[in-house]
């Protein structure tokens, strides 16, 4: 078991990485002085996987448990299904000292976190991650939210949970789409922070596959990309300044999943097409250095994720929709650039046209 401390100033949380650690949920909650009542969020396919195992380990630790299944996808992380949540909850006589558990990927926390931060105006929140991109980016840091008509996550709030339990087992009955998709999270990391955590994919043969990794692999890619993601949001917590960083690839990432209406590319996939964008964008302004975009582009397609655009994505819509994406400040659309391996910059200055450029050359 390995234990990482997330420590802000109104709150600390651990995130344990501990295999088989489902099992120890309820003893590990039992130690945060948290209320009786539990709600256990999640969808119908990780519930019957996992969702048995967490309610034992709850009920053992003394938890009074119910449970809400909510549908699978991006395009359900709307307000209402968080409004099945509260509806559950009130049924449920979930009290403020209450906790929502989450058990499940991305989109489950990101609903059920948010669920937490406004039922009575905030009860106790956890945790469990059954996706790749869950364990090491979505579940730390306390954003939470759900996506409007317009655009991705639009509607939420920072809220930080009570601990972030990852149990790496679980990956192994992980979708390969899935996994992918949270491949590219860590090549995220290894880009803007962790050069050697990009050193060490690159010298993997293979990476587009749970079975590919070794358990030392993994661990190091679990625990690298956590203590990234901690680093960051020690230092920032609500997005001031440092922590946008970890918006690299999400810009135009975010525009053509909002485009494609969260149905053709998950969220994994678009980061790794906006990573690609904005990589060419950093060579062609002068910031980056091809060789280094070649060796970004190499590891993403060793992964499997796609590294062009899909078909039907009208550039100008791409360009129309940045301007409602959530970074936008005072009217300029904010890029995540790199500059070298393992370090970024955040700009302003990127034209319409030089965006065009680079989108013109990722159709397939």
């Amino acid at each position: 078991m390995h234990t990482i401390r997330l420590s802000l100033p109104q709150q600390a949380y651990d995130i344990v990485i501990a295999p088989g650690g489902i099992a120890k949920l309820g003893e590990l909650m039992s130690g945060l002085n948290l209320g009786k009542k539990v709600l256990l969020v999640s969808n119908s396919t990780v519930f019957q996987h996992y969702g048995g195992r967490a309610i034992v380990s709850l009920e053992n630790a003394g938890f009074e448990v119910s449970s809400c299944n909510l549908p699978d996808g991006e395009q359900y992380k709307t307000l209402t299904s968080v409004e099945k949540l509260y509806n559950t909850a009130l049924e449920n006589r979930l009290e403020r000292s209450s906790t929502m558990v989450a058990l499940g990927g991305g989109v489950i926390g990101d609903m059920t976190g948010f669920a937490a931060a406004t039922w009575l105006r905030g009860i106790n929140f956890v945790q469990v991650p059954t996706t790749l991109l869950a364990m090491v980016d979505a579940a730390i840091g306390g954003k939470t939210g759900v996506n409007h008509p317009q655009g991705k996550n639009l509607i939420g709030a920072f809220y930080q949970p009570k601990l972030v339990l990852i149990d790496p087992q679980v990956l192994q009955t992980l979708p390969e789409r899935e996994f992918r998709a949270g491949m590219a999270e860590v090549i995220k990391y290894g880009v803007i922070w962790d050069a050697e955590l990009f050193a060490q994919m690159e010298a993997c043969d293979r990476l587009d596959h749970f079975q590919y990794l070794s358990e030392n692999l993994l661990q190091e890619i679990l625990m690298r990309s956590c203590q990234a993601k901690v680093d960051v949001v020690s230092k920032d917590e609500k997005e001031a300044g440092l922590r946008a960083i970890l918006n690299y690839g999400h810009t135009i990432g975010h525009a053509v999943e909002s485009l494609t209406g969260y149905r053709v590319v998950n969220h994994g996939e678009a980061v790794a097409i906006g990573m690609v964008a904005a990589g060419q964008l950093a060579v062609n302004l002068g910031l980056w250095e091809q060789a280094s975009q070649d060796r970004q582009l190499a590891l993403i397609q060793k992964t499997g994720l796609p590294t062009k655009l899909p078909t039907g994505i009208d550039r100008d819509a791409i360009v129309d929709a940045l301007q409602t994406d959530k970074k936008v400040k005072a009217g300029k659309v904010r890029f995540v650039l790199p500059t070298q391996m393992g370090v970024v910059k955040v700009t302003d200055q990127v034209s319409s046209q030089a965006i065009y450029q680079v989108l013109q050359r990722m159709y397939i």
